[in-house]
């Protein structure tokens, strides 16, 4: 009874919560590895990284907390440099057949099973229709492949990311619609423009990295439709100067549990070097660190269950800090109103601008490792190392949060 209570659940509020994804080419980033986006907006805010030894292959991806046997995987990538993720779409299936809901299974089987593209390609055509599904799931390899599966219950289209006749800019975005569905249905057209926005400047200055994705997609605070810029219009405020703000249709929103951004490697290259750079929580509160799958198991502490909070102590730290972005909670529509000033201020002591030091210290070091890797070869105990200061320093940014009651 639980169960099905839960999968209710799940398939009810499937469209109360949606995601930004994009799937990018290394022909057009700035280091030329791929870039695999998945901003995950959903009910289940509480998340973990978890990895994978029990499939074909070894795989490392984010998890549900409330899944505690780990059945989906929501993004992630494997041991040979395979990666994906997906968002719903809601404009492809036109019949009454029944949802699972188990994108998630789906990825995690790809993921234990797959090597590259046309491998996942293999495996859907493979499955039993109708699929039950409908989903865009954006994948990578480690040989160059970048698309999309746009798939409904009876059939998929492929969309590659190399393809300049539909990626004349190398990069592919999807909301909560797919493009071979049908237009003006589904969700997150103004999300895509935003994004779109910000991939065609990058691409333009030979620009595009995963830091422009951390910075300037999962947490843009601009909106396209009505032109709010809600930094160049709040972010001279005082601090404690309290300021609502409306907050809808903006990439970031009340249901983003995380932000994950997939670098793989150059076509030749070890797939051990595929990171995922992993925004666990709130992104507007939380740090973005470094994954990378490894046989030893080595993760941040910080980012793996912790029994006592039911939760990764990061994105638990992240979701107390949120309680002071959205500190307006009357009513049903709460979720569409922040308190700017507690992300940024003129005083530059808002959430954002406080952890935004802390996180380049942590990817500044992480790329020099990673740097330094590429040559020698992946070294665990230096990981390790990493990990653990890693952990400290996240420690001591949420202590310091709390000694001063920074943002409220």
């Amino acid at each position: 009874m639980k169960k099905a209570l839960l999968l209710i659940l799940i398939l009810a509020s499937a469209k109360l919560f949606s995601c930004t994804t994009a799937v990018i080419s290394g022909k057009y980033t700035k280091d030329g590895r791929p870039l695999l986006l998945k901003h995950r907006d959903t009910w289940a805010v509480n998340n973990r990284i978890v990895i994978f030894e029990d499939g074909k292959y070894s795989c490392v991806g984010l998890v549900n907390s409330i899944d505690t046997s780990g059945k989906s995987i929501w993004i992630g990538y494997n041991s040979e440099g395979f990666a994906i993720m997906n968002s719903a779409s809601y404009n492809l299936n036109n019949d009454t057949i029944t949802q699972t809901g188990y994108e998630g299974r789906l990825m995690k089987e790809a993921l234990q099973n797959c090597a590259t593209i046309a491998d996942f390609e293999k495996f859907l055509d493979k499955r039993k229709k109708p699929y039950r599904l409908e989903a865009n799931f954006g994948v990578i390899d480690a040989r160059g492949g970048a698309a999309y599966f746009e798939l409904g219950n009876f059939k998929y289209a492929k969309i590659d990311a190399n393809d300049p006749a539909v990626a004349p800019y190398g990069y592919l975005i999807r909301t909560n619609y797919s493009f071979t569905g049908e237009m003006g249905k589904g969700g997150g057209y103004i999300r895509y423009v935003t994004a779109d926005e910000v991939f065609r400047d990058a691409v333009a200055n030979n620009s595009l990295t995963y830091r422009t994705i951390v910075d300037d997609i999962s947490r843009n605070l601009t909106h396209s439709l009505t032109g709010t810029d809600l930094v160049a219009e709040y972010g001279n405020l005082p601090e404690n100067t309290e300021k609502m703000v409306f907050f809808k249709d903006f990439i970031p929103r009340s249901g983003s549990s995380s932000s994950c951004i997939v670098q793989g490697v150059k076509n030749g290259e070890d797939p051990a070097f595929t990171t995922m750079w992993t925004m666990l929580g709130f992104p507007l509160t939380t740090v973005t660190i470094p994954v990378w799958l490894n046989k030893d198991g080595i993760l941040p502490q910080v980012m793996q269950y912790d029994d006592s909070l039911k939760d990764a102590p990061l994105c638990h730290y992240a979701l107390e800090q949120k309680k002071k972005v959205y500190s307006y909670r009357l009513g049903s529509h709460a979720k569409y109103y922040i308190n700017i000033n507690a992300l940024i201020n003129g005083d530059n002591t808002g959430i954002m601008q406080k952890i935004k030091p802390f996180e380049n210290m942590i990817l500044y070091e992480g790329e020099k490792y990673l740097d330094k890797w590429r040559k020698n070869g992946m070294n665990t105990k230096e990981m390790k190392e990493y990990y653990d200061a890693v952990d400290r320093k996240i420690e001591m940014l949420y202590q310091t949060f709390d000694k001063y009651n920074i943002g409220s």
